[in-house]
């Protein structure tokens, strides 16, 4: 073999060493492209815990108020049934004094058989409440004998003439009287009213005084 075959030779047989360190590691290169996407899937893992753990406290969080919420809920329904169910206990506690003076007077006259003793006291109750009603909550009742009649105020259930007739409406009796509750009218009186006035009697009386002063005048003709 010739000096310039084996040089040949021997440069043939480096090249695959040259070509392998020229070229770029592709099996490095592969591992790392392998990496990437395990990487990319253990962030999304982690990132999926906190979204579970955050979930998670916001649910605990929501059953708490949830659960608060249904405690107030009860307690408030609770608190306005107690409300209504003793909402009249100052009235009846102011009441119980009422009921024991009735009872008194019930047993003396059961023993003394004395009626004007009984309806004196049952008078005197009677004035007792009605005080206690006007002083401490508002209530009061109000007469309309003479008033005119005022259908806010009174319920006319029976008529009357009345001599000399009325300019307008006006009531003659209190059958049921009307009771006030501080300014409005819990319960209208229950009246007779007077018959309105009729519109023929007040057509006289204008033209009677219409041809008054011509009969004047012919009576001071004739004297004339």
């Amino acid at each position: 073999m010739s000096k310039d075959s084996a040089e040949h030779f021997a440069s043939q047989e480096e090249r695959p060493g040259e070509r392998a360190s020229g070229q770029p590691d592709l099996a490095r290169e592969a591992d790392g492209e392998a990496a990437g996407p395990e990487l990319d899937a253990e962030k999304l893992r982690a990132r999926l815990r906190e979204l579970e753990e955050e979930n998670g406290a916001l649910k605990d969080q929501y059953l708490r108020k949830a659960a608060d919420f249904e405690n107030y809920r009860k307690r408030s329904v609770k608190e306005r049934e107690e409300s209504l169910r003793y909402a009249n206990a100052s009235l009846l506690q102011d009441l119980i004094p009422i009921i024991d003076n009735f009872e008194r007077a019930i047993s003396s006259s059961a023993e003394s058989k004395d009626f004007d003793n009984f309806h004196t006291g049952v008078g005197l109750i009677e004035k007792q409440l009605s005080e206690m009603l006007d002083r401490k909550y508002g209530l009061r009742r109000f007469e309309s004998a003479g008033e005119v009649f005022d259908p806010t105020r009174h319920e006319a259930i029976s008529v009357a003439q009345i001599e000399p007739p009325a300019d307008a409406r006006i009531v003659v009796e209190d059958f049921q009287k009307g009771f006030m509750l501080h300014d409005r009218i819990l319960r209208p009186a229950r009246v007779k009213v007077s018959l309105e006035p009729a519109p023929q009697a007040a057509a006289q009386e204008e033209s009677g005084s219409m041809t008054a002063p011509s009969d004047f005048s012919s009576e001071k003709e004739g004297d004339q």
